[in-house]
């Protein structure tokens, strides 16, 4: 497997945003940083944690020709194509809340029930993948309370597999990849490494044991930082306050860059994240947000994704 340089791109898929001018720009940008993968991450939503029903046919929610339209444009460009359907709930609780109760009560929503929706929501982009040739497929992001489900995570993933011959992976999220028992049904681990600075060198020892006892290839699906004083300690949370600080942001990646890029278990990352629709370049300097387009710290991630990476005693 090779190392991923890779961005998230597109994020939060809003319909009609994809097809544009600004999007064909903003994609080509991101291939000037010198990533290599590109992960294309857009919504479907249910109404609150408690709900059955995950709708990806209605607005917001991007359509099909836009997912198309996005994976060709990305693979002219020479990047691989990590297809990442992720679900939310409406009322704005996030989805790691998903949940039901372990035992079915009568008149009460059921695990059942939600994993046949999400089952037909994900084997649907898992066709998508397949006819667009994507390399990977992501079949879930941070659902800390379903990751539990073992046996429907299963036969989820057995599903998909059957419609889509590419890598397989899951993206639990941070704190989190000791705790899924299932992942040897997927071909790469991935999770989110909002991890604090200060803490981020134990955590890469945790994870250096962890990799090599699941005993496949790893890596961030996610993982960035807000422009905010204070985030690099709180990189998850995206409602942290605080004053405006770019230098926030680099102190982020050259601790994250430093500490893995000599892991040879580690294969490398999707940052979060990059806009379909990028902000004027005179704005960067005032914007908070986890992009990174026109900052200090984009200088720090091309200038890493410039080296080269060595795996499995192989330059890569």
């Amino acid at each position: 497997m090779d190392f991923i340089r890779g961005i998230t791109w597109g994020w939060v898929g809003v319909r009609g945003t994809w097809t544009t001018d600004e999007a064909k720009l903003s994609m080509n940008k991101l291939k000037e940083t010198g990533a290599n993968w590109i992960t294309i991450a857009f919504q479907a939503l249910q109404d609150t944690p408690q709900s059955v029903v995950v709708n990806y046919w209605d607005e917001p929610v991007v359509t099909d020709e836009e997912v198309a339209f996005a994976v060709e444009l990305a693979h002219r460009l020479g990047l691989k194509v990590c297809l990442k359907p992720v679900v939310n709930c409406r009322n704005g609780t996030w989805r790691a809340h998903i949940n039901f109760f372990d035992r079915d009560v009568p008149g009460e929503p059921t695990w059942a029930q939600w994993f046949q929706s999400y089952g037909t929501f994900i084997l649907h982009y898992a066709r998508m993948a397949e006819r667009l040739g994507c390399e990977m497929f992501c079949v879930g992001c941070e659902m800390v309370q379903a990751d539990k489900r073992e046996l429907e995570w299963r036969s989820l993933i057995a599903q998909v597999r059957e419609v889509y011959r590419g890598t397989v992976t899951y993206n639990c999220d941070k704190y989190q990849e000791e705790h899924v028992r299932w992942w040897d049904a997927v071909d790469v681990v991935s999770s989110s490494g909002y991890y604090p600075v200060s803490s981020f060198a134990e955590r890469v020892q945790e994870l250096r044991t962890f990799a090599t006892q699941v005993n496949k290839p790893f890596f961030f699906m996610e993982v960035g930082c807000m422009n905010v004083d204070g985030a690099a300690e709180r990189p998850n949370d995206w409602s942290h306050q605080g004053s405006l600080s770019m230098q926030e942001q680099v102190k982020f990646y050259e601790t994250l860059f430093s500490l893995l890029h000599d892991e040879p278990w580690f294969y490398g990352y999707m940052l979060w994240d990059w806009p379909a629709t990028l902000y004027a370049d005179d704005e960067a300097k005032h914007n908070r947000n986890y992009w990174f387009y026109r900052k200090p710290a984009e200088d720090v991630i091309r200038r890493y994704y410039a080296k080269p990476q060595v795996r499995n005693g192989s330059p890569i």
